[in-house]
Parts: structure tokens; C-alpha cells; sequence
């Protein structure tokens, strides 16, 4: 195996309006992005590094921080947010200065999501999308979440978006939160290295010393209850192929062959013995359909 599988991802911070986005960057320099990659809801880019670094064999990743997550410094207010369009324009800012031609854009959850929304504002800067169970509601219920008399308020009081609000934020070490995670909830189904990479890409020093979460529990919050955007509407709009990988068990994705008709070039599967956590459970077919979509 090419020895680029083993070399640790390199920093990277690039400049967008409004701030910097933090990101992770694997395989050649001297190579355009082939693909750029984006975590979920409360995650990070470092994350999914077992899953990204084999690409780097032959293809230019990089997989950001959003908001509000990581590294990235770009503020996270989570007073008043209503959908995800302030991480679609981070998306859009970050595409506009990087140099190359159209990437493919990958993500998961939340970042699935934000992705479709980035590619239907910037079709011409997009070469595919594989969206890792994104999060799609019915329509009916997206319909709802972006009537002018809502504001998110209902959204909040789901059970996740209270269970983030009450999420434990700070430990007192590193050790402590991988302890706390490892084997329960919805960490059951991950590997030891992949959890061990989100708590090292996700947990920041406290000024006492201890240690606290990047992603803060309101932002985390803010993000299940801010659902005005449309996927709905955007897919219509994406001129690239899109594939959706949708977990068997426990899925975000309501999107089925009505969704997929609304775009030019849908393909939906879903996957058999996932649940949400799809890249965590799959990563070898993940991996395949990156690379597949990249080399295409």
C-alpha cells in the first residue's frame, strides 16, 4: 500500500468572509482539490481522518470545520438562527477561493445537507455530491419549517435538540471525555480510532485547565432547530450527479424516489445494517464512492 495511506493530514486555515475556516487537507500538494469534505452536526474535521486518509494515495482532500465547530474562529451565535444557510455561505466563500477546477462535495448528516445547499448556489464550482445520510424532513414538514410564523422555537424542543442543550461540555481531561463516550449512545457502533479523532479534533483547553467541547451545546442545539433552508428546493437547482447513501436504521433522510425526480441526476440507496452513523459502519464502501465520484 502506498505509503501516502500513513501520512498524518496537514493544517490547514483559509481565509472566507467573515473569518477562517479551519480544515485538514490529505494527500498531494500539487494536485487541485479533487474532493472537500464536510462533518455533521457537533463533529469535526478530524473525525473522519481514517476514513479520508487512504485517498490521499491519489486524491486531494479537504475536509473543513463549519462553524462553530474545530478550529474554525468564524462566530457562532445561535440567537435567532432559523436555518442553515450561514454554513452554506461559509461553504459558497470557501469555494470561491480555492484554485482548480469543480470538486466533488462530500458530507455527512448536516454537512450532507450543507453541501446540496453550496452546490445549487455554485453549480459551476461542483463536479458531484455523495451525501452521507443527509438530514432531507418531508416535505410537508420542511413546508412548515420555513413559514414565516415559525422561528425555530418548536424545532428546539425536539428530544435531540434538548438532549444537545443538557450535553455535558466540560471534562477534566481528554481521557476523561473518551471514557465518557466510548461504547454508549451514539458512539456504540464507532471504532476506538474514530472516536478517538473526534474527541482529539473536538475538545479544546478550558482556561482552568480542563477541557471543553468546541462545538458548544447551543450551537449544537441551534442546529437541529434551525431548519428553514430547502433541500427540496435546492436539489432542483444542482446541475451535478448526486448520490445519496441512506442508513437502514434510524435515518435523517426522508428522501425517496419523489425527491429524486425533482433533481437531473439522483441516485438514492440505502444501505443495509446502517444506522445514522453510516461512515463509521461503512467506510470501506464510503471510501469507494468518494473515490468512484472523484475519478469519474
Amino acid at each position: 500500500m502506498d505509503a501516502a495511506v500513513f501520512r498524518e493530514p496537514r493544517r490547514r486555515v483559509v481565509a472566507v468572509p467573515g473569518g477562517e475556516i479551519a480544515a485538514l487537507e490529505f494527500g498531494p500538494e500539487d494536485r487541485a482539490i479533487d474532493i472537500v469534505f464536510v462533518h455533521a452536526n457537533g463533529f469535526n474535521a478530524q473525525t473522519y481522518r481514517t476514513l479520508l486518509s487512504p485517498l490521499a494515495a491519489g486524491l486531494r482532500v479537504l475536509a473543513i470545520d463549519q462553524r462553530g465547530h474545530g478550529a474554525t474562529t468564524l462566530p457562532a451565535d445561535p440567537k435567532g438562527r432559523r436555518s442553515w444557510r450561514d454554513l452554506r455561505d461559509d461553504l459558497v466563500g470557501l469555494l470561491d477561493v480555492l484554485d482548480g477546477p469543480p470538486a466533488v462535495l462530500a458530507g455527512h448528516s448536516m454537512g450532507g445537507t450543507v453541501s446540496l445547499l453550496t452546490a445549487a448556489e455554485r453549480p459551476d464550482r461542483v463536479k458531484g455530491l455523495l451525501l452521507l445520510d443527509p438530514v432531507i424532513m418531508p416535505w410537508l414538514a420542511n413546508l412548515y419549517a420555513k413559514a414565516p410564523w415559525t422561528s425555530g422555537r418548536g424545532f428546539l424542543q425536539l428530544p435531540i435538540a434538548q438532549a444537545a442543550l443538557k450535553r455535558r461540555a466540560v471534562f477534566d481531561n481528554r481521557e476523561a471525555v473518551f471514557a465518557g463516550y466510548k461504547g454508549r449512545g451514539a458512539f456504540k457502533t464507532w471504532p476506538e480510532t474514530m472516536l478517538a479523532d473526534y474527541v482529539a479534533g473536538g475538545v479544546v483547553d478550558a482556561p482552568d485547565g480542563k477541557v471543553r467541547l468546541a462545538c458548544a451545546p447551543a450551537w449544537e442545539a441551534s442546529n437541529y432547530a434551525a431548519q428553514a433552508h430547502d433541500p427540496w428546493r435546492a436539489v432542483r437547482r444542482v446541475t451535478a450527479p448526486v448520490r445519496i447513501l441512506k442508513a437502514q436504521k434510524h435515518s435523517t433522510c426522508r428522501a425517496g424516489d419523489g425527491f429524486a425526480r425533482r433533481g437531473r441526476d439522483v441516485r438514492i440507496e440505502t444501505i443495509e445494517g446502517t444506522s445514522h452513523f453510516l461512515p463509521m459502519e461503512r467506510p470501506d464502501l464510503v471510501r469507494d464512492a468518494l473515490f468512484e465520484m472523484a475519478t469519474a
